[in-house]
C-alpha cells in the first residue's frame, strides 16, 4: 500500500489499484455523510480532482493518486458513507483504477513517509 500527501492510499493488484482515503483522513474528517465519486469508464490523471467527501465538519476534494481509467466504484458508499470511517482501508475503499503507467506507484509515499507527514 502506498500513500499521497493528500491522504489517499492506493493498493496495486496487477495493473489495477484500489484507492481510498487513509484512516488518518477519516478521523480528521469526522462522520462522513456523503461521497461524490467519478463514474466507471472515466479517465483520470494523477492529481486530478475526482470527487468530494462530505462530513459533518467539512467538504474536501478527493484526488486521483494515479493515471488511468476508473473500472469500479464502491457503490456501498452511496447508501452507507459511514464505511469510510468504519473501515477506510477495507470496506470503505472508493474506486479502482486500471493504471496507464504502473510505475507511477513508485512516486507515492511509503507508510513510514506518510506517517511522518501526519505527525
Amino acid at each position: 500500500m502506498k500513500y499521497t500527501k493528500e491522504h489517499e492510499w492506493a493498493n496495486l493488484e496487477g495493473d489495477t489499484a484500489t484507492v481510498g482515503i487513509t484512516d488518518y483522513a477519516a478521523n480528521q474528517l469526522g462522520d462522513v455523510v456523503f461521497v461524490e465519486m467519478p463514474g466507471v469508464g472515466d479517465s483520470v490523471g494523477k492529481g486530478d480532482t475526482i470527487g468530494t467527501i462530505e462530513s459533518v465538519k467539512t467538504v474536501s476534494d478527493l484526488y486521483s493518486p494515479l493515471t488511468g481509467e476508473i473500472v469500479a466504484v464502491n457503490e456501498e458508499i452511496e447508501s452507507n458513507p459511514g464505511l469510510v470511517n468504519e473501515d477506510p482501508h477495507g470496506k470503505g475503499w472508493l474506486i479502482k483504477i486500471k493504471l496507464s503507467d504502473p510505475k507511477e506507484m513508485d512516486d507515492l509515499l511509503s507508510e513510514a513517509d506518510y506517517k511522518a507527514i501526519c505527525e
